[in-house]
């Protein structure tokens, strides 16, 4: 069989119902060439396995559970095409999604990673919105034109292989959803790589069913706070104390102001951040004790 053009990768764990919806709409990609998918499951106990055989795509199974970046190099180690691109289980991928991936790889040949528009699809009763906070889910949005980016996400990702090898793999030390991919990119662009935001290469991020609601949005914000805020420190990046807690005040101020459910949602992802702050105080008094 002629060498694929693409390899996409998938990493998952205990969401089949959302990567049943993932993987249909990857398998009908309309592109002008062979590519190849592959599922990289993290020590799933669902369902997952079974979904896999459904679709009849390339499944690596891991013996435990190690993250997201240890499925993202499983992945890269299965898979053979010059171009390898990364999405979410919970995402869905429109027909010309990945034509316009590669084609967008075709046109920038001194860009080493590439991503797209990721646009928040709640299916299913959801918070309501004032309109003035942004989607309670990762999205990225920079525009209608392409543009060099600084930053790009893992729901929507594409890298050479090439720059692969030379930067090396993602790092599995990290914790998961602790900037795990944003790590390897800033890597790439500290060694001279170049990242392009490609307008045409979107896709939907999704929120389906109590999933959408505001109890599991707000729970899933409080940790990705918590994640944001660790990457900041590892980066030494992070704001002090009294600005995260201005922060968190703001987020209580909108919610009343505007009797909007999402302050709610905002104010857990900045909790989030104000106890991964305190906890990383804690440790630094506990280390100052021990000496």
């Amino acid at each position: 069989m002629p060498a694929p053009l693409v390899s996409v990768v998938i990493p998952t764990r205990n969401r089949a119902a959302y990567l049943d919806v993932a993987l249909a709409s990857l398998v009908s990609q309309q592109l002008d060439g062979p590519y190849e998918l592959v599922v990289v499951d993290d020590c799933s106990d669902d369902r997952t396995p079974t979904v896999v055989r459904k679709w009849s795509v390339q499944y690596v199974r891991a013996e435990r559970h190690r993250g997201p970046n240890a499925a993202r190099n499983a992945g890269v180690s299965a898979t053979t095409a010059p171009l390898v691109a990364f999405v979410d289980d919970d995402i869905y991928a429109p027909p010309r999604w990945l034509h316009a991936l590669l084609e967008g790889a075709g046109r920038y040949p001194d860009a080493d990673a590439f991503g797209g528009p990721i646009r928040a699809r709640f299916e299913g009763s959801t918070p309501s919105s004032c309109g003035r906070e942004d989607p309670p889910i990762t999205t990225l949005d920079l525009g209608d034109h392409d543009a060099e980016a600084q930053i790009v996400w893992g729901a929507n990702m594409a890298i050479r292989r090439s720059a692969l090898e030379r930067i090396g793999p993602f790092d599995e030390a990290l914790g998961v959803g602790s900037g795990d991919e944003e790590d390897w990119l800033r890597a790439l662009r500290a060694a001279g790589g170049k990242i392009v935001y490609l307008a045409a290469a979107g896709l939907d991020h999704r929120r389906a069913g109590s999933d959408a609601g505001l109890v599991a949005l707000t729970a899933a914000a409080y940790r990705r706070g918590q994640a944001a805020r660790a990457s900041d420190q590892r980066r030494d990046a992070a704001p002090g104390l009294l600005s995260e807690l201005r922060v968190l005040g703001g987020c209580a101020w909108h919610g009343v102001r505007f009797a909007c459910p999402q302050g709610a949602i905002m104010g857990a992802h900045s909790a989030g951040r104000v106890v991964q702050a305190l906890r990383a105080r804690e440790h630094a008094s506990a280390r100052v004790r021990t000496r």
